[in-house]
């Protein structure tokens, strides 16, 4: 088990210093990642990747047929576990509950650069198709497989490349309580990363990558209101209204919605560029009334807003709302590290499969955001969506979600070089 120093450092202390070490980086193509130079014949990350391909679509598939509950994961950690010793990485396995983290050291100095990529399935109450099943249906499996396969390709090369990369495979991601586990076991004080990377499916087209500078997912917010009296259950519902009423969007409830949301996410300064994601529900209590509400902001600071009119009109109608000390917090990408990867991406696999996110994405949450806390990163998509295929099948927590597999290979690609580069950089 890892060892539980504490490292905690503010986001904005951390991305200032990134910001004064970076900003000398004239980030080159994809050769410069490796210092012993690449052979003239051709990118050895795809040569190697290549060899791979099939058999971590296997694992993919393999995965798929294994789902496990966040917290119950103790089969895929075993799997991967398993992967990453063949490989040669140095493998500690238990970390935050069924946390598998593996370390590869290449064969001259570098920098520590850090991986994630989370290992759970979807609960089928977290699914929009109303499944009966634990399912992977956020493409987690496929974000395992490219983690094993950036780990494989990296350890394939470790020869030819500076630094040390440290590969976090976390549980737990759909309850927001898997990084919050690792880093109580300390795996950022042992391993000591500079950053850390992740990649994320989304319904994009298969080979594209999207960027999020400045942007990311946002965090949640919850509260109880409890009302007595013999109206209690009428005032509730009423209540229930109003601050539903507070709410600026819905999850789109057609494909030809969904489409409109994802062109809205790429557009700036557009309707999604603040919103307040709002759910609500009341239940009957013993002598009572409670109402519930959980919700979304963008920009953050907007919850301490929201929380000032729920207060309004939770008094309005006699009661008082009971929060948590703090929000959960959002995931918001550096804006420095987002543009240089974009750089890096359009040198190496070219502009037209490159695109930014200019707003976050309402209806989901990401315990990345804790690691984001404490060091600097990058959190991209990963268009799966094949080609003619609706939109339904790229979007996560579908139940029409049917990522397409060559995107385990653009990932992988991607993934292996970035970290290259970084690792390598002075």
């Amino acid at each position: 088990m890892f060892d539980s120093g504490d490292r905690t450092v503010s986001r904005r202390a951390v991305l200032g210093g990134a910001v004064a070490g970076v900003a000398g980086d004239a980030l080159g193509p994809a050769r410069a990642a490796y210092a012993g130079g690449m052979p003239s014949e051709g990118d050895p990350v795809d040569a190697v990747a290549a060899q791979l391909d099939r058999d971590l679509i296997a694992l993919r598939r393999d995965l798929h047929r294994h789902p496990e509950l966040p917290g119950q994961e103790r089969r895929t950690a075993e799997v991967v576990a398993r992967r990453l010793r063949a490989a040669g990485l140095d493998v500690t396995t238990g970390v935050g509950g069924h946390g598998v983290v593996g370390v590869l050291e290449a064969a001259r100095r570098g920098r520590t650069v850090a991986y994630r990529a989370d290992i759970d399935a979807v609960p089928p109450e977290d699914q929009l198709s109303g499944g009966t099943q634990v399912a992977h249906l956020c493409g987690h499996d496929v974000h395992t497989a490219v983690g094993v396969g950036v780990a494989e390709v990296l350890a394939h090369l470790r020869d030819r490349l500076a630094g040390t990369f440290v590969f976090v495979f976390q549980p737990a991601e759909e309850a927001l309580s898997g990084a919050a586990a690792m880093l109580d076991d300390g795996v950022l004080a042992r391993t000591r990363p500079t950053e850390i990377h992740a990649l994320h499916c989304g319904p994009f087209p298969v080979g594209e990558f999207v960027v999020t500078p400045g942007f990311g997912l946002p965090g949640q917010d919850h509260g109880v209101i409890t009302l007595t009296g013999p109206d209690a259950t009428a005032r509730a519902q009423r209540l229930a209204a109003a601050i539903g009423a507070l709410g600026t969007v819905s999850p789109p409830s057609t494909p030809e919605a969904l489409e409109r949301f994802v062109a809205d996410l790429l557009t700036p300064d557009g309707p999604l560029s603040t919103f307040v994601f709002m759910q609500v529900q009341t239940a009957d209590t013993t002598g009572g009334a409670e109402v519930r509400m959980s919700y979304r902001c963008w920009p953050e600071d907007r919850y301490e807003d929201v929380r000032a009119d729920i207060g309004r009109l939770a008094r309005s109608h006699g009661g008082t709302p009971v929060f948590p000390k703090d929000p959960y917090p959002a995931m918001l990408c550096p804006e420095w590290e987002g543009h240089v990867l974009k750089r890096h991406l359009e040198q190496t696999i070219g502009p037209d499969r490159v695109r930014t996110i200019q707003a976050a994405v309402p209806f989901s949450g990401e315990d990345f955001a804790l690691f984001l806390d404490r060091i600097p990163g990058t959190y991209t998509f990963l268009g799966v969506m094949a080609p003619g295929a609706p939109i339904t099948t790229g979007y996560p927590h579908f139940g029409a979600f049917n990522p397409d597999e060559r995107a385990i290979g653009h990932g992988v690609r991607a993934m292996a070089r970035w970290l290259a580069v970084r690792a390598a950089r002075r």
